[in-house]
């Protein structure tokens, strides 16, 4: 067990009422920011998975369009921080190491220096866990203004004490760029656009149509990527399936395939070339920002209920993606363009390949204008 995560045990089942008692601190009404200038906001959001980073990049647009001249700065874990590189709603990434043998003294120095530089407000979005190490982040910065939802109370406590902003929950379904939001719109911080998004550098975009070029056998026909991993077992749709799909959209169309892989992927992109029937080629592995430009060059991306679905999302690349036990409703990527098939019973095994092909062509039908399609 991590020392971090021993510590943290002991806090939440021994301190927290007495650290209630002793340091909560006096909740405030959302109009206090009438008599702050909110120059240096903090976002923590460092103890979620990616697909919950990139679902709360509204909530930075939203700031930034409120704070337009305010630096906004997001700790993240060391995992995600390539991903935030260059948003365009974000100052400062801060990385804060899961690990205690990552951290070393100059790491530690940065990371406390950049903590203590000024914050007036600091958000934890504590939407779909309670992180402890985010609380003490928040309180340890400084900041006048501690922001954080009321839902997820430590046990034991009566309220969520490191803040003294609390957002109310709204119990009712709700998608999680929603849930995400309803945090900041407590100090009348909102958006409409609850897209995610990830911010590509020109020279990025250019490096990807290079390599896409390199892999593309077909110039002029689209382009299908598909990624058939999932970091839960349970949201993986056989690989074989995935196979039978491609298959089958390149005797319809004559696409282009690209397999991309995961970490510890390599059996389930063996699985699929031994399936497939038709010419494939397989991405590189450089880093996860190189596929998320690879994805952006994308006509469409085929996946399962994972990271990846929120990153070529972030990048406006239109995808089909297989869904089981989590419910699409909250989790899959907002807009138009991005398709959820959920197995019925909740199980990825029900989905049939002839509802992901149907839907795959009916994206490709509408990027395809100079197909004729029978």
């Amino acid at each position: 067990m991590r020392l971090w995560t021993r510590i943290e045990r002991y806090f939440k089942g021994n301190c927290l009422r007495l650290l209630e008692n002793h340091i909560g601190k006096e909740p405030l009404g959302p109009d206090v920011l009438n008599g702050f200038h909110i120059q240096r906001i903090l976002v923590i959001r460092q103890h979620d998975q990616l697909g919950d980073l990139l679902l709360s990049t509204p909530v930075f647009r939203a700031l930034k369009a409120k704070f337009p001249d305010a630096h906004i700065t997001v700790i993240v874990r060391d995992y995600t921080q390539q991903i935030l590189r260059n948003h365009p709603w974000i100052d400062e990434v801060l990385t804060f190491q899961e690990y205690l043998f990552r951290w070393t003294p100059k790491k530690a120095i940065h990371f406390w220096q950049a903590l203590r530089s000024g914050f007036d407000l600091a958000v934890v979005l504590n939407t779909v866990s309670h992180s402890l190490s985010s609380d003490i982040m928040a309180n340890l910065s400084g900041a006048p203004l501690v922001l954080g939802s009321e839902h997820k109370r430590f046990e034991g406590c009566t309220r969520n004490f490191f803040y003294n902003l609390i957002a109310p929950y709204d119990s009712k379904e709700k998608h999680q760029s929603e849930r995400n939001l309803d945090i900041v719109r407590y100090i009348g911080v909102d958006t409409r656009n609850l897209k995610e998004e990830i911010g590509l550098t020109p020279e990025e975009q250019e490096r990807a149509k290079s390599s896409i070029n390199d892999l593309v056998k077909k110039p002029g026909r689209p382009i299908l990527g598909i990624q058939p991993g999932a970091g839960k077992l349970e949201n993986r749709w056989p690989a074989e399936q995935f196979a039978e799909v491609a298959d089958q959209l390149v005797k319809k169309l004559d696409v282009n395939v690209i397999l991309f892989q995961g970490p510890n992927e390599e059996k389930l992109i063996e699985t699929m070339r031994n399936a497939m029937k038709a010419h494939y080629q397989i991405a590189p592995r450089i880093s996860l920002r190189n596929d998320t430009a690879l994805f952006s060059q994308l006509d469409l991306f085929l996946c399962n209920d994972t990271g990846v679905m929120h990153v070529a999302a972030s990048v406006g690349t239109s995808l089909v993606a297989i869904f089981g036990p989590t419910d699409p409703a909250s989790w899959k990527p907002w807009g138009d363009g991005f398709i959820a098939i959920r197995g019925e019973n909740q199980s990825v095994q029900n989905v049939k390949v002839e509802t992901v092909f149907r839907e795959s062509l009916k994206i490709l039908k509408m990027k395809t204008k100079y197909l004729k399609i029978k």
